[in-house]
Order: C-alpha cells, then structure tokens, then sequence
C-alpha cells in the first residue's frame, strides 16, 4: 500500500463528527502509558520504539525534543519521558519518509488543503527540494546547487538587513552559535526566534527586576518548596514531567496555588505512569486552591494579595514580609506601597471574578510561608501587559523574601527544548555590545550593531517589501506566528524562502518565488562528521547545560546536521570574505564549543564540564541573591492593571493548545483532557454566555476580530460548553491564529497579545 493510500485511510478514520465527553478529573495514568505505546510502536515499531525510549533524557542519551523542563540532577528514571515526550520521538523517528515520489505525486496547491495533522503524517523528508519559480510542485536538487542558489540570492540582496533568519528552540547551542556567527558575519541582527512570541515577556520582565532574564529555580527547589503557585500554564499538556515535580513536592508538604481560566487535568489529579501501583487508586490530589480568573486579571489578583499582605504585616509586624530582605537587597518599596495604596480592595476582586474568600485564603497561606516557587507560561506573557504581569510576580516574590534561598523564586517554564539556550548562544534581534566585543576579538570582524528585525516586525518588513529572504532554522513560521493571511502575504511577496526541517509542514507551502526545504538530522539520529560520531549540548529551563547524543541510523543518507547546514551556506554566500573556517568548525564539534567558551559568559571549560554526567548550571545571579541591575538591587516596579474595553457582543479570546498538540505540531485530533475528539475548529464557552447570546452546543459559528478597521475572520467554529468564566473563550491554535492582530504588541517585549483578542461571534447562516 502507498504511502499517500494509508494516509487516505488514516484521515478517513480521524474524520468523524466531534465527540464531547467530560474533562477527565485525572491526568497521566494507564491511558498515557497506552497512547505513548500506541504512538512510538506505531510509528516507529516496537524494537526500534522500546530502544529510542530507553534512551530518552538518559546520561548518555539524547534530550527530548519536546519541552525544556529540567532532568534530575543524580538518579534518572529508565523512563524519564512523558507521554507527549514519546509523541515528539515518534513524529521524528517514523518509518514514513517525504520523498521526491511523494512531491512529484502531490502539487503545492494540493497540499495547502491538507490539514497540519495531515502534512505532519507525510514522514520525514530525506533530500533537498526546491520550488522554482512559475512551478507548482517540488523537485529534489543536490545539496551542492542548493548552497550555491542559497548563497547566490544572499549576496544579490541591496542590504543585508533584507534577510531574516528565524531559529526554533530545537536547535542545538553549537548549530544556534554558528547560525548567529554566520548572520553576524553576512552583516544584520534579523535574528528572531520563538522566543519572541512565547518568553520575550518574561526575559524583559525579568532583566529589570531580577537582573537576569532567566528562571532562578533549579528542579531540587520544587522539593524544598512549601508553596507553588502556577500561573497561566497548563503542565498536563505542554510539561506533563512537571506533574512528577509537583507530586514529589506535594508529598514533601507543598501547598500548590493554580491560577488559570480553565480548570486542567494535569493540575487537578494526577497518576504516575512510572509508578504502576498508583493506576489503581484516585491519584494525587495536586491543587489546594484553584484561582479561576478572568483571561489577563493576573495584575489585579497580585495586587489585591499584596493588599492583604501588607494588611496582615500592619497587624503582626515582622511576621508576614521579608523587611531585612527587602531593606537590603530592594529598590522601589515605597513607590510600590503608593501604588497599591489607590487601589480598592473589593474593585480589584471583582476584576478576577474570583471570591474574595478564595483569595483571603490565598494571602492567608502566602503569608505563613516563604519559601515560594511562582511557575508561568504563555498564560501570562501573550498580552499587551505581558510584562506588567512577570514584573507583579517579581513584586510579590520579593515583599515575602522568595528570591535567592532554597525553595523560592521565579520558574517561567519554556516550550522548545532549547529555547532557552538558543538566546544563550546568541540568537536574538538586540546585540549585547559585551558579546559583539567578544565576537570582534574572537574572529577578527566587525558585528553589525544596529537592532534587527524580532518576529512580529520580520512580518511587518516582509508585507512592506523591506524584506525580500527568509530563512527558518526549524519551526513552522507561518503556523506559529499571529495573523496568519499578514504572515502569508509577507512570505510570498520574499524572493526566496528556505526551511530547515525533518517534517514536511504548513510554512513549506506558503513561500516565496523561490523556496528551498533543507532535510536535517533529527535529535535521535547519529551525527557522524570528519572526527567521528558527534554530540550536541542544549539548556534547559533551569539554566543547566548537557549533552545530547542520537545514534539512530538517519532517516536517509542525504540528510546532514543543523551546524553542518549553517557551515555550508556560510561558505557558500561570504566565500573568502568570511574568517571563520566553517570546515574545522564541523569537522568537530569540541572547536564550536571552544568558540562558544571565548565568547559567551558562564561557558569555561565548556568540552570539560559538558561531558560530565548531567552537565553543569550556568551562572545565575538571582539564584544566589546577587542581582545585577543597575542598583545592584532586586526592583520593585509599578504596574498597570488591564482595561479591556469590551462591548456588549464582545468575548475576550485566547488561543490554547490540545493535549494531542505541541506547538504547532499536530500529534491527532483528540483533547483527552478536556473531552474534546474529531474536531479542533471548536470555542470553548461559558454556558451561561450560550444562552445569552442564542447559541446552543455544537453550534456552527464564526469568528471576528477587529483592529484598526480591519476585519479578520475564522470560519465554521464548534461552540463547546465549557467551564470558563463569563466573557471569555478558548480556540485552539494554530487555528485561530487569523483573528490575533501583527500590529498589537506587549509593551517593551512586543510578543503577540494572543492570550487576549477581542472578538466577536457570529452563528454561521
């Protein structure tokens, strides 16, 4: 049977009317451990499949290519994956290849009505294809003539600052150090990443307050932890590793705070796969107090809990804050005091929609403890407040002292495996003036200075012609960023635009006159250069750096390695113009990470340190108490709260991902958790917000948003009664990425607001 026949027979299967059933009350358990199997055997096949997994986030293994959270320090489980983990290793490990047969059966045009579920099912890609211009299907090319096309449209371009080149947080440190030295070379900063759409909030929030964009936690916190507060995150789904974390925690004694607008599984019960005496039993009770706030009250809630606070320390002076703490490691208190000072108390609870008992009792458990872990994620940051939000942790962190001891501190949890790593390396659209000094020394050439292009002002440069190359180091641009049609028209209008990429996705088929797709290793697979075998090295979300190291056969002979690809086109576009030999640069690896020790800070001995068990932790100064700001000092700052200006017809909207989902990746098309199946074009709604406004379950609507006189639209939506609060609903992305506006940024971060659209619905006639 062709490959293009099982996937007729795959979407036939998937393509049933919705099903709704009632969220699950526990995550994990027995049916993680089934559709785990189900996956990896499926893809990859049960010996292949049982030896991948046993290698996953081991010692001597490879990282897992999903999310970032950290690994135990010492003992690791011989199952140290989640069930989405096992997904991530399945879509790269598949047996199903792309290959020139499968372009030569299927146009572009044909393959833009496929589903992103079906593209992702396509398999691997195994050669390099171009699109040329005037055609409408790909061919395969050698990677010698894609180089020089590549490198020829490079060097033809009136300005470097006419390029963009975007990084996913999958690429490695050493592929992220040599793509941002050979930008730096070629002459721009247009270096965005995603970052800018999902952390650039908490790096900005952060830096001005803490001194350090970075979380100041590492994984042994948790355990010391007598308070957790989790806020606009959903771990069940996007880290379910974290529920392993929050169970140990609990049985320590931790009390655990979730802050959300939708109840989720993972936060409420939760059932070790590792341990199979708990399939029997009720699971573990994680949450002892669930917040259900309005989207984006998260400033009024920290507001009206500092209110209490500071109340209850006027009664027991000494008992509830951290007044050494804050006399000498602080700034700012009293301007924070006067802020909070002309808020009123009950005008701040009505705000969140939450009871002003819940949050007494919140303040009553913040008050007798210190040692507090604040967890976010996107929940928080994808608003025009996006910093005001990370800043009013830090605020709440600090009144009680719960930032650089044991147990304590700031935990925003990063998506990619090495996002965070990536800016570490380099990767960002603002050049620090340290590290381009570091780079003149280190290879004799001037970086250019001026900011580049970070991703919401990439789409801007590219829609108005200022942009006219693009280049995506992994991800799938068009799917993840906001304002899909903008997004698209942007692409098309560039004179060329290459991916590097193991899967066929959406971004491949929306591209310029021109468009390349460069096939690379995938982190399972062996990565054999001039030296020998190589490893790679990653950070996680806890600032600690190790290896990771694939020995699966490549899905095919033609395939190279990300830092190999980087290397090539190097060459290929600055010729003799460049002083880096790109040659011994891959020809092994240890030179990269010699290179990476002279120029990026907290990297000495770099071949030493990350060939130890684990690896090492980066410096961080907040982790320690010493806060490197201007003052020396830990900041407190003052915050807006939120004013969404909502009309009688107007829902306030975010975007969320399903559990059968990471990032943009569509693993299938059920929601376990929320009891969601056969369907993802759905908005979830609060019941009494149906009835209002005449719709009933199951209802055929559309969506509207409308900014600066600009009508975006998202059609033949699901309503789902769901439980939210009133004005507010949830549509997955990427689906809804249309209706999120390119021109409404976060202040100072410019990250998309897609956690707070306003829109409107509409029953479809």
């Amino acid at each position: 049977m062709s490959k293009a026949t099982n996937l007729s027979a795959e979407k036939a299967e998937e393509q049933h009317k919705i099903k709704l059933t009632q969220p699950k009350k526990v995550a994990a358990g027995l049916p993680a451990i089934l559709s785990s199997a189900k996956h990896v055997y499926g893809d990859v096949g049960i010996v292949e499949g049982t030896r991948l997994m046993s290698q996953i986030n081991q010692f001597d293994g490879f990282d897992c290519p999903g999310c970032a959270w950290p690994d135990p320090d010492d003992k690791r489980s011989p199952v140290e994956f989640c069930e989405n983990g096992a997904k991530a290793v399945a879509e790269e490990a598949t047996t199903d290849t792309c290959n020139p047969a499968f372009f030569k059966a299927h146009s572009v045009e044909e393959l833009r009505q496929w589903t992103d579920y079906e593209l992702g099912k396509s398999g691997r890609l195994t050669e390099p294809m171009i699109l040329r211009e005037g055609n409408d299907y790909y061919e395969a090319i050698n990677w010698d003539e894609a180089f020089d096309i590549i490198g020829k449209q490079l060097q033809q371009l009136n300005s470097p600052d006419e390029a963009i080149f975007y990084t996913s947080g999958r690429t490695s440190n050493e592929a992220a150090f040599l793509y941002q030295l050979f930008v730096r070379q070629y002459g721009t900063n247009n270096l965005p990443d995603c970052s800018n759409m999902c952390h650039e909030s908490s790096g900005t929030g952060l830096s001005e307050t803490v001194g350090i964009g970075k979380g100041s936690v590492t994984l042994e916190d948790f355990y010391e932890a007598e308070v957790i507060m989790i806020m606009g995150q959903n771990p069940g789904t996007n880290h379910p590793r974290m529920l392993t974390a929050l169970q140990k925690a609990k049985h320590n004694g931790a009390k655990i705070i979730s802050v959300n607008p939708l109840p989720e599984t993972g936060l409420m019960s939760f059932k070790n796969p590792q341990h199979p005496w708990e399939m029997a039993g009720k699971g573990t009770a994680l949450t002892d107090i669930f917040l259900q706030l309005r989207l984006n009250a998260d400033v009024p809630l920290l507001k009206a809990l500092m209110k209490i606070l500071l109340e209850k320390e006027k009664q027991n002076p000494g008992m509830v804050l951290d007044e050494e703490f804050i006399r000498t490691h602080t700034s700012g208190y009293e301007a924070l005091l006067a802020d909070l000072q002309k808020y009123d108390i009950d005008e701040l609870i009505s705000q969140t929609a939450i009871s002003k008992a819940q949050i007494e009792e919140t303040a009553e458990l913040l008050a007798s403890r210190q040692k507090i872990i604040i967890c976010w994620a996107m929940g928080l940051t994808q608003h025009k407040n996006g910093v005001d939000n990370v800043r009013e942790i830090v605020n709440l962190l600090l009144l009680k002292g719960s930032i650089g001891k044991a147990g304590a501190g700031t935990c925003p949890v990063r998506g990619h495996s090495n996002v965070q790593g990536d800016r570490t390396m380099g990767i960002w659209e603002k050049l620090k003036p340290e590290f381009r000094q570091k780079l003149k020394e280190a290879f004799n050439f001037e970086p250019p200075a001026k900011d580049g292009y970070d991703v919401m002002h990439s789409m801007e440069a590219m829609a108005n012609g200022k942009a006219k190359f693009f280049m995506g180091m992994g991800g799938n641009f068009l799917s993840a960023t906001p304002d899909t049609e903008y997004t698209a028209k942007g692409l098309r209008q560039c004179k060329m635009t290459v991916h590097v990429s193991t899967k066929l996705n959406r971004s491949h088929l929306v591209h310029g006159k021109t468009a390349l797709i460069l096939p690379c290793l995938g982190r399972t697979e062996l990565d054999m250069q001039v030296s020998g075998p190589q490893f790679l090295s990653v950070e996680n979300s806890t600032g600690v750096v190790h290896q990771t190291r694939g020995g699966k056969d490549p899905a095919s002979p033609h395939l190279l390695s990300e830092p190999k690809i980087v290397a090539e086109l190097a060459k290929a576009t600055l010729e003799s113009k460049s002083t880096v030999d790109w040659d011994e640069m891959v020809s092994d690896y240890d030179h990269i990470r010699d290179a990476i020790e002279k120029t990026v800070d907290g990297f000495d001995a770099y071949n030493i340190r990350v060939r130890n068990s684990g690896g090492f932790y980066l410096p961080n100064g907040a982790r320690v108490g010493k806060f490197n700001t201007d003052t020396g000092k830990a900041k407190f700052t003052v915050n807006e709260n939120p004013d969404h200006q909502l009309a009688e017809d107007d829902f306030l909207m975010m975007t969320i991902r399903s559990h059968d989902q990471y990032n943009t990746t569509i693993y299938g098309l059920h929601d376990r958790y929320r009891g969601i199946a056969y369907d993802r074009r759905v908005v979830l709604m609060n019941k009494e917000d149906i009835r209002k406004h005449g719709l009933k379950k199951e209802d055929k609507v559309n969506l509207y948003s409308y900014y600066d006189g600009s009508e975006r639209s998202a059609e033949g939506f699901l309503v789902v009664p769901y439980s939210i609060p009133r004005r507010c609903v949830a549509t997955y992305f990427p689906e809804a990425n249309t209706l999120v506006p390119h021109n409404r940024m976060a202040r100072k971060s410019n990250q998309p607001i897609s956690k707070s659209v306003v829109i409107k619905i509409k029953k479809s006639e």
